[in-house]
């Protein structure tokens, strides 16, 4: 536990580094075009990978948490609602995307149930969690 409070912005940064090189790699290696709600992850996302590595040199973390966490509670958001839209028929219906790919459609689908924006949605809990572990 003393490993995880000392290096939890580390950790936090590592995961959005990756978050950020995966979401990038779909799209540009793989070809994937991403939908209006994996739009918004990524503007959810990317932001975290500067603040994050700034505040591993500038650790304020009361601080760090007022612009880490609005951040991660959106994408929470925004990917939770793109899995159960994914995942739940009904849901497609109502979505956001009107242009472009439809936000429904599974270009990852490990194990019947691994998406990408379940993906996303793991990393922005496991940011968030790591931001609100006590001191």
């Amino acid at each position: 536990m003393k490993f995880l409070k000392l290096y939890r912005i580390h950790i936090a940064w590592t995961l959005a580094v990756i978050a950020t090189a995966g979401s990038l790699s779909f799209s540009k290696v793989f070809g994937f075009i991403p939908c209006e709600l994996c739009w918004y992850q990524r503007i959810l996302m990317y932001p975290l990978v500067i603040i994050l590595g700034v505040g591993i040199f500038n650790i304020d973390i009361k601080i760090l948490k007022k612009f880490v966490l609005p951040f991660t509670f959106l994408g929470l958001l925004v990917s939770l609602y793109h899995t159960l839209e994914q995942k739940i028929a009904w849901l497609g219906n109502i979505t956001p995307c009107t242009q472009g790919v439809p936000c429904s459609i599974d270009y990852l689908n490990w194990f019947n149930f691994i998406t990408i924006p379940m993906l996303a949605f793991v990393v922005f809990l496991l940011i968030s969690i790591l931001m609100l572990v006590k001191e």
